[in-house]
């Protein structure tokens, strides 16, 4: 009861919904291109599974707080750099948005032939595997955060909740505005490569502030926007 009438409590669970919602939007974002890999019949269902496990993921890791610390204690030694199982998680994630990120850039490059034969590999279950190993990187950037923000875990598990349940609220809109727009499709790779290049410098204890990461994103896509706008005026011009 005294969390409900607490104004700090109100703050942070405003401000890590806030914080979660922000972290979330790179996971929305793959989440969008791994199901157009789909059917169209199975895009939604794979999108709510992707975002319940998301959820899941992060109450699950919010209860094993102590094993979320203890991923930060060193494990080995490698050329003098001490890696601990956090530092591991995050350089494998990275690696693994890279090589998604790229392997998606050469498919879109090379044309719908390439794609219709990726689509037919893709099944279901693969796109929910892969949307899970990225879950866990996102989780646990995310569950880090978190733990050093606010130190009521009945605000931590809320604040999950509410920031994916707006998440799943918006995901198809954003997923289908990134299919319908090749040109967001292809800044939104470029943006997951980004994201892929953090994890690894975030892997090796170089902290990259993530607000400069964002706010070169949210001008690219800006600049993008009014490049779409600009294109549409001119095509209605054209055709009359």
């Amino acid at each position: 009861m005294d969390l409900i009438t607490s104004p700090e409590a109100w703050i942070a669970f405003a401000t890590l919904t806030a914080l979660e919602l922000v972290l979330g939007i790179d996971n929305i974002i793959f989440i969008s291109i791994l199901v157009d890999k789909l059917p169209l019949e199975k895009r939604e269902i794979a999108r709510r599974i992707g975002l319940f496990m998301a959820m899941f993921m992060r109450i699950g890791l919010l209860l094993v707080l102590s094993w979320i610390v203890g991923l930060v204690e060193p494990m080995l030694t490698v050329l003098g750099h001490e890696v601990s199982g956090r530092d591991a998680i995050l350089l494998l994630g990275g690696l693994f948005l890279i090589w998604k990120s790229t392997t998606e850039i050469h498919e879109t490059l090379e044309g719908a032939k390439d794609q219709q034969a990726s689509q037919s590999r893709h099944t279901l279950f693969s796109v929910i595997f892969q949307i899970m190993l990225i879950d866990l990187v996102f989780s646990l950037d995310s569950i880090i955060t978190a733990v050093g923000m606010v130190d009521r875990i009945e605000i931590m598990i809320a604040a999950v909740l509410t920031s994916v349940a707006l998440m799943m609220v918006f995901a198809r809109g954003i997923g289908e505005f990134v299919s319908n727009h090749p040109t967001i499709k292809m800044l939104a790779l470029s943006f997951l490569v980004v994201v892929g290049v953090v994890l690894i410098a975030e892997g090796f204890e170089h902290h990259i502030p993530k607000g400069y990461v964002y706010f070169a994103m949210a001008f690219s896509v800006g600049v993008e926007m009014l490049n779409i706008r600009y294109r549409k005026k001119a095509s209605r011009a054209v055709a009359r």
